[in-house]
């Protein structure tokens, strides 16, 4: 007879009268349970599933126990539930809810195998780390690691999705471009000293299209924060024209992206732009006078004014044209603080205020999703050795992000948390205790009683499982 041993018990201080004593027999538990929002998501959006048909598998079919497809979506769900290493999945590889997330069939592993794996139904780092490290040559005649990615698919995925989330055109798109610091603490290849941000970083390119991500290109810090801004817009941009010949496309940046070769680029494609404009003496003079305005509505009124110049303005050498300026002449407490801003679009359209206050300042709300995803997705996680391994990790990273913004569009719409960010969503959502069984026919996620949020579950679930999938391209 199998001898029954008793787990240790744990006593605490006293509640009143009441011991307080913790085992470690509660069954197979697990913290995620919300998850399984993000496995319906997946099943409406395909984000995970076209990920990894970015990857080409060169290992032998017959000796293998987690496809990429499996792989990926460890990692990417991992990523959404805040498991931010590769270190981590040695112990997930236990937790039998991350295993029905990313399908497998034996979700307790107990047909694994080996007899040392029995029990573990996902991987653990040692097999995930094949997704960064297989070097861009391998094939079936490699020893070791032999999953490579087409890069080039992976950036075209992005926009992919976001066209799939459209059922009919946009008559009008904004692209936010943004370049912002990826700390490094290591000594990985690409570092560079960065004088603005005062260390050693990345300076990765992101293009957003609202909430939508577009472009996370990660570069070394060495460059110009506009760098191999035209590559990218030449390919989103014709990979949106394909599908949308007619819509109207505006791009928008700070004045580290008003540079003549984007500016020219645009015009010659018939893409607008609104960028920020590095002030100069020869600017302020053209709105002196509104500067006196705006110094005067203050000293009246005490309160921060604003008074707005319309102007043509063309550089000495670095232009090749004349074009529309937008001056911001504004007094505050601490005095002046003058701003400007080119753009191709026309007055008729868009007067000198609104095109200031209404447009290009909205592109603030791209920095929120930057942060969003640098801090909750864990984008700068960036500590591998190479460029193309930290590549990779933020490619995962941002298609854990869009699956998260896959969840927020579509299971939270017209909810108290539709606009809520990521980490938000993870504690309220995703954080769930459960106890899990599974039997021959079903797997059983027995959450908590006591989770305040029961009623919001219900509507996202209620409206996810309505949802009929997306149509792929084929």
């Amino acid at each position: 007879m199998r001898t029954e041993c008793n787990p240790q018990s744990f006593a605490f201080h006293a509640f009143g009268r009441k011991e307080i004593v913790a085992r470690f027999d509660g069954g197979r538990i697990t913290s995620d349970a919300g998850g399984l929002l993000l496995r319906e998501t997946e099943r409406v959006t395909g984000i995970v599933r076209q990920f990894a048909a970015c990857f080409t598998d060169h290992r032998n079919p017959g000796l293998i126990e987690h496809t990429v497809e499996e792989l990926i979506a460890q990692r990417v769900y991992a990523l959404a539930l805040g498991y931010e290493d590769l270190n981590d999945h040695d112990d997930l590889r236990h937790d039998p809810l991350l295993a029905v997330l990313v399908g497998k069939q034996d979700p307790l592993g107990r047909t694994r195998s080996r007899q040392r794996d029995r029990g573990k139904a996902l991987a653990g780092k040692s097999t995930l780390n094949r997704l960064e490290l297989t070097p861009v040559r391998a094939d079936a005649k490699s020893r070791y690691k032999k999953i490579t990615v087409n890069q080039r698919a992976v950036r075209q995925l992005f926009t992919e999705v976001f066209l799939q989330t459209h059922d009919t055109p946009p008559e009008r798109i904004v692209l936010d471009l943004d370049a912002t610091d990826d700390l490094i603490h290591g000594h990985q290849a690409g570092r560079f000293f960065h004088g603005y941000y005062k260390n050693y970083c990345y300076l990765p390119l992101y293009i957003f299209c609202g909430e939508h991500l577009l472009c996370a290109r990660l570069r070394p810090s060495d460059i110009d924060g506009a760098a191999g801004s035209v590559k990218e817009l030449q390919r989103i941009v014709g990979q949106i024209r394909e599908r949308w010949p007619h819509v109207e496309i505006v791009i928008r940046g700070d004045s580290g992206f008003c540079r003549e070769p984007i500016m020219h680029w645009c015009e010659a494609n018939d893409v607008g732009f609104v960028l920020g404009l590095a002030k100069n003496k020869r600017l302020i003079q053209e709105i002196a006078v509104e500067l006196q305005q705006a110094k005067a509505q203050f000293e009246s009124t005490n309160q921060p004014a604003r008074v707005f110049g319309d102007f043509d303005y063309q550089t000495l050498k670095s232009w090749s044209r004349s074009r529309r300026v937008i001056g911001k002449a504004e007094h505050l407490a601490k005095g002046a603080n003058p701003r400007f801003v080119v753009t191709s679009l026309s007055a008729e359209a868009f007067d000198a205020r609104s095109l200031y206050e209404e447009e290009y300042c909205a592109r603030g709300d791209m920095e929120n999703r930057i942060k969003e995803q640098q801090l909750y997705l864990f984008a700068d996680r960036t500590s591998a050795a190479t460029m193309r391994a930290n590549q990779q990790r933020l490619w995962s990273s941002s298609v854990a992000y869009t699956l998260m913004a896959a969840l927020r569009r579509l299971g939270l719409k017209n909810t108290k948390m539709a606009r809520a960010q990521c980490d938000t969503i993870r504690l309220k959502l995703l954080k769930i205790g459960a106890r899990i069984r599974v039997t021959v026919r079903k797997v059983w996620a027995s959450m908590t009683e006591s989770h305040p949020y029961q009623r919001l579950f219900e509507q996202v679930h209620r409206r996810l499982v309505q949802l009929r999938p997306i149509r792929m391209r084929c």
